[in-house]
């Protein structure tokens, strides 16, 4: 870990604290605002179809000015959208609501990019390494993003424009933090170069297997998560709980991260896949058992835990599946697939949730479940691939 790494893991957690308050709050604001009950978790689908409609523009922006000067527009882009979101809580605009969401996107496909820059970062040997500790500075999120919706939600007469308003506060400090790190210029040569079709790209058995991942085990991930505040809510258990829950969640999420690079290291990225879908079964296994707060507690921390194996493992085998030349589109489709997928369940977690209940969550995660086991047996097939990863 270097200036730069410590520097981006700041930026992460800053940017986790953004996306888990937006989760927190997003869908329960929604839900005082929406003209109907099931349109609840649309501004957590604006959120993320926001980010889904950025990604050919954030690579366009990457391109262009690099990753620092995008990553520094997405960060004023977000404090406009949180003032945006503040206004429409204090005035009761619903559809408002969700355009500031909408727009909160750019900055949301922007800072998916952090794990692969934590790559580039680092010293050729320490890549997964790199990757695993920035995504563990989302743990700063995981305290802060929940116990700051939990602390500001009656700090103006309507519920969260307080939290709103941190978050805006929140988006300076994640710019002075990108502003102060020094990433590697690339060569002009490599800028210019097309590189192969993204059509191409995309063909690659390891390039559909690590998308698939990465988009369905994120898929599910807020599938639960983006319903679980509704779901607490319609238990009667009060958002203090619900704060802890989400806390114990993005924990899951990011606390492996200290060591999730080594075990891809030392057992293989494959086998720490295969244990990301176990602790994922568990998890679903456990919310289909209960409705009280412990269940949702453990629940909600295990599929942290699987959604760190899954994606910190996917993003380690995407590294395999593209040329440097070819990075910027390669990501924004890698991320356009994650996005798309999380936008889908992100307006199913409502629907679900207000038409049939936390039951139909867990029963619904089962199916991407089985699609990203049989996605892995079919990689290990190809032995050419589960050699070089």
């Amino acid at each position: 870990m270097n200036k730069n790494l410590w520097l981006l893991a700041l930026a992460q957690g800053f940017y986790l604290t953004n996306n888990i308050t937006f989760i927190a709050i997003n869908g329960l604001v929604g839900l005082s605002l929406a003209p109907m009950s099931w349109l609840a978790t649309l501004p957590v689908m604006g959120y993320v179809l926001g980010s889904a409609l950025s990604t050919t523009l954030v690579a366009q922006v990457q391109k262009r000015v690099g990753r620092q000067g995008s990553f520094q527009i997405a960060l004023v882009i977000s404090f406009i959208a949180s003032l945006t979101c503040a206004y429409a809580a204090t005035h009761q605009h619903f559809w408002l609501l969700n355009v500031g969401t909408l727009i909160a996107g750019f900055y949301n496909a922007n800072a998916q990019l952090y794990r692969f820059a934590a790559a580039e970062l680092a010293q050729k040997t320490a890549k997964e390494k790199a990757i695993s500790w920035v995504l563990a500075g989302g743990l700063l999120g995981a305290v802060a993003g929940p116990n700051m919706a939990n602390h500001t939600q009656f700090w103006f007469e309507q519920a969260f424009v307080g939290a709103y308003i941190s978050l805006a506060i929140i988006s300076i400090f994640g710019l002075l933090a990108i502003s102060w790190i020094d990433f590697p210029k690339r060569a002009e040569q490599e800028i210019q170069a097309a590189g192969r079709p993204l059509a191409e790209i995309m063909r690659q058995p390891l390039f559909i297997i690590c998308t698939a991942t990465a988009a369905l085990s994120y898929g599910v991930m807020n599938l639960l998560m983006a319903g679980t505040p509704l779901a607490m809510d319609i238990c009667k258990l009060p958002f203090e709980k619900t704060a802890i829950v989400l806390e114990w969640h993005v924990i899951g999420m990011f606390a492996p991260g200290f060591f999730t690079g080594n075990l891809i290291q030392r057992f293989g990225i494959l086998l720490i896949m295969r244990l990301g879908v176990v602790i994922y079964a568990i998890a679903i296994a456990i919310a289909l058992s209960g409705e009280t707060f412990s269940h949702f507690l453990i629940a909600l921390f295990l599929l942290g835990v699987g959604w760190n194996f899954l994606f910190t493992s996917s993003t380690t085998l995407a590294l395999k599946a593209y040329r440097p030349e070819e990075r910027d589109k390669a990501q924004g489709a890698i991320n356009f697939f994650v996005f798309s997928f999380t936008a889908v369940s992100s307006f199913s977690s409502g629907l679900l949730i207000t038409s049939q209940g936390w039951y139909m969550l867990g029963w619904g995660s089962i199916a991407p479940l089985i699609l990203i086991m049989l996605a892995l047996v079919w990689l290990s097939s190809k032995k050419e691939w589960t050699l070089s990863a």
